[in-house]
């Protein structure tokens, strides 16, 4: 399984606000297996949204779209989604009747607070898509076609995916190795690795750990096995982190791959 992200928001691209959330949902999406093709970070733009939805959900088996969703000025994401598939918003008795009780419990939380909000903007999702409901939050999000839209705050986020990870699958496994050698001289093992496994190979200095990490991605668990134990014998790797003292002596020979990486 392929599948892109797209993190909606203007806050993203100014660099008020880490991405975490694209961290996070690649690393749960290879843990299941799946193949994180593309991250991409648009503002909060109704038909840059529209457009790249549209493409991606052309492109890849799943699309996954994060924030925007709400009843702030800015959050466009919603309309977005539907422009992209030709849809109005429609608002279902099972998305209103949530954010009516969202908003009672928040209520009885701080009486204090007089709750202005507009109970069926904050529900309407695309026509025909099928409802997300926010346990950790108020507005829903939904999945339409091949296209996922959750939550921009990273909690409300994390729980709305988790309702849906069944629905991610792929058939990648990864394995991680660490080596004390010097990456320059280590690249002719790794290109033999891949070519005699068919295997891919990423070489990830760490000077603060005083380690290369390496990790083989591949299909076949077989392959993979075999290509971590070529690798162990053939690169002084080890299956646990190792480290050693990177002198100055090591600038130069590991100084193209601090360029590429």
């Amino acid at each position: 399984m392929e599948v892109a992200l797209i993190t909606v928001g203007d806050e993203l691209l100014s660099g008020d606000t880490v991405n975490t959330n694209a961290n996070w949902l690649a690393g749960r999406l290879a843990e299941r297996g799946v193949a994180v093709e593309r991250i991409l970070s648009v503002p909060d733009d109704r038909e840059t949204i529209a457009e790249r939805v549209a493409s991606y959900g052309d492109a890849f088996d799943r699309v996954i779209v994060t924030g925007g969703i709400g009843g702030t000025p800015d959050d466009v994401t919603m309309e977005a989604v539907a422009d992209a598939f030709g849809r109005d918003l429609a608002v279902s008795e099972l998305t209103r009747a949530d954010v009516e009780e969202r908003l009672a419990e928040i209520a009885t939380r701080i009486p204090d607070h007089d709750l202005d909000v507009d109970v069926d903007a904050e529900a309407a999702i695309p026509e025909e898509s099928r409802p997300l409901l926010n346990d950790a939050g108020l507005a829903p999000g939904c999945v339409l076609e091949n296209v996922y839209v959750l939550p921009g705050i990273p909690e409300e986020l994390k729980a709305m995916f988790e309702s849906v990870a069944d629905e991610f699958a792929g058939e990648r496994r990864s394995r991680f190795l660490y080596t004390v050698e010097p990456e320059a001289n280590i690249v002719p093992a790794l290109e033999e690795a891949m070519d005699r496994f068919d295997v891919t190979v990423g070489c990830y200095p760490d000077r603060e750990a005083g380690h290369n990490r390496l990790k083989l991605v591949g299909t076949d668990e077989s392959a993979l096995s075999a290509a971590g134990d070529w690798l162990l014998a053939n690169v002084d790797a080890s299956e646990t982190p190792v480290a050693r003292d990177w002198g100055d002596g090591d600038a130069d020979a590991d100084a193209s791959s601090d360029s590429d990486d």
